[in-house]
């Protein structure tokens, strides 16, 4: 039978115990095991629209920190009752702001860190840690414990692969002001993983607090201002930190799907002919479309000459520049928001790419890639009948977040991935200031 995880009801201690019951768990209640010897994996975990959607009446508790589908579903109907637009993804921090606008008190039990994800607790870490702020920011701090071991086949020993889950709970202040209870929980022999689970604007110093060097840190570039998330990612990276994005980390299918259009040897050599280069994403938010458009010009080795902000047809502001292949010829860039009616849970998500390729024999190429046949429309328009066309459609995984955190802590990935690495620098660049 494939291993499973328990967890015991949470046990509520006063914080200056936690340590010593840990201890005594490890010593006495688990049979003298010393635990998982895997990692630490500290989450920041807001669900401030969970919370508001409960508090408004709009959605079933309990609290727990996970985007199921009938969360997203109550989300996407409360965007037009808030009077958000209609292209409003379901992760915008504005939604969650709009929604504690309106009355309501409805209360729910607040499970946060009590949950085991599949797809994390496969990978048996050695501790969970939560940080849960709540709503009510002079709520007092709670600290809860309870442990949890697979569930095994009779007679294989896994006491070994055994872990416990630390729970803090209370103000977003209070939980700051307390996290001198948290470095001596984080055991230092084993890798330590920092995902902060929310907006990269809010809360910047308990960030630094939290994701002090050596610790691997997980972020969503698509959480926040794009200048602050871009910023931090450039800044962490460049201090050496491992540092993963699971914006980035969405583009992996695009990235795919790009380099298998070119991958036939007829079709190579157009890559070192491009002239245009022109990119989509939903609503306002440019960031993931920035990234994907960093990557190409490292990967083929172009210059940003310059950036600029273009006028995104009032659905926001898109970004304008001008690149410089390696032969001196000069790549036009454009990305547009486009207004979608019913958008993904993520602010920006792709929606199309358009690469005009001029080779000076043949047919100028036009590749086109889209999340859906609709979200093509736009990009043929514009003299594509002179060329040729290839048009594919991109496969966009409906994974949620602890799928894709699953697949970081598979790997180990002590390091940033090399190819955010050099992305990353040039996307800061190429976003309009």
């Amino acid at each position: 039978m494939a291993a499973q995880l328990t967890l015991q009801a949470p046990q509520s201690l006063p914080p200056n115990e936690l340590r010593d019951h840990l201890e005594r768990l490890w010593n006495t209640g688990l049979e003298g095991s010393r635990g998982a010897a895997t990692f630490t994996l500290v989450i920041y975990e807001a669900s401030w629209l969970q919370q508001q959607l409960i508090r408004t009446g709009l959605l079933d508790g309990p609290i727990n920190g996970l985007l199921d589908r009938n969360l997203i579903e109550r989300a996407k109907a409360a965007v037009s009752s808030c009077g958000l637009p209609l292209s409003t993804a379901v992760m915008d921090q504005r939604l969650a702001w709009a929604l504690g606008q309106r009355p309501g008190d409805h209360r729910a039990d607040d499970l946060r860190g009590q949950f085991v994800d599949g797809a994390i607790s496969v990978h048996m870490p050695r501790r969970l840690i939560t940080l849960a702020p709540t709503l009510d920011p002079a709520r007092s701090l709670e600290t809860l414990v309870a442990a949890f071991c697979p569930l095994v086949d009779e007679g294989i020993a896994a006491a070994q692969a055994c872990g416990d889950a630390v729970v803090l709970r209370g103000g977003l202040g209070v939980l700051q002001q307390n996290l001198a209870l948290l470095d001596p929980l984080i055991e230092p022999g084993l890798p330590c993983w920092v995902w902060w689970n929310s907006s990269l604007d809010e809360a910047p110093e308990l960030l630094e607090a939290l994701a002090l060097a050596g610790r691997r840190l997980v972020v969503d570039s698509s959480l926040g201002a794009p200048r602050r998330c871009i910023d931090l990612l450039v800044a962490r990276i460049q201090s050496g930190q491992a540092v993963s994005d699971l914006n980035w980390m969405r583009l992996r299918t695009w990235r795919e799907s790009l380099a298998m259009v070119f991958d036939p040897p007829s079709r190579r050599d157009a890559l070192e002919h491009v002239v245009q280069l022109d990119i989509d994403v939903e609503g306002d938010h440019p960031l993931m479309g920035v990234l994907l458009a960093a990557w190409i010009a490292d990967r083929l080795g172009w210059h940003l000459v310059s950036s600029f902000a273009v006028d995104g047809d009032g659905v926001g502001t898109g970004v304008g520049a001008e690149f410089e292949r390696t032969d001196g010829t000069t790549v036009q860039f454009r990305l547009m928001p486009v207004p979608v009616g019913v958008p993904r849970i993520h602010p920006g998500a792709m929606v199309g790419l358009r690469l005009i390729c001029e080779a000076p024999q043949g047919a100028p190429l036009c590749v086109i890639l889209c999340s859906e046949s609709g979200g093509c429309m736009r990009l043929e328009a514009g003299g594509m009948a002179s060329m040729e066309l290839l048009e594919e459609v991109v496969p966009v995984p409906d994974e949620s977040e602890e799928m894709e955190l699953a697949r970081l802590l598979s790997g180990g990935h002590d390091t940033t991935n090399p190819l955010l690495a050099a992305a990353a620098p040039i996307a800061a660049r190429l976003l309009p200031a």
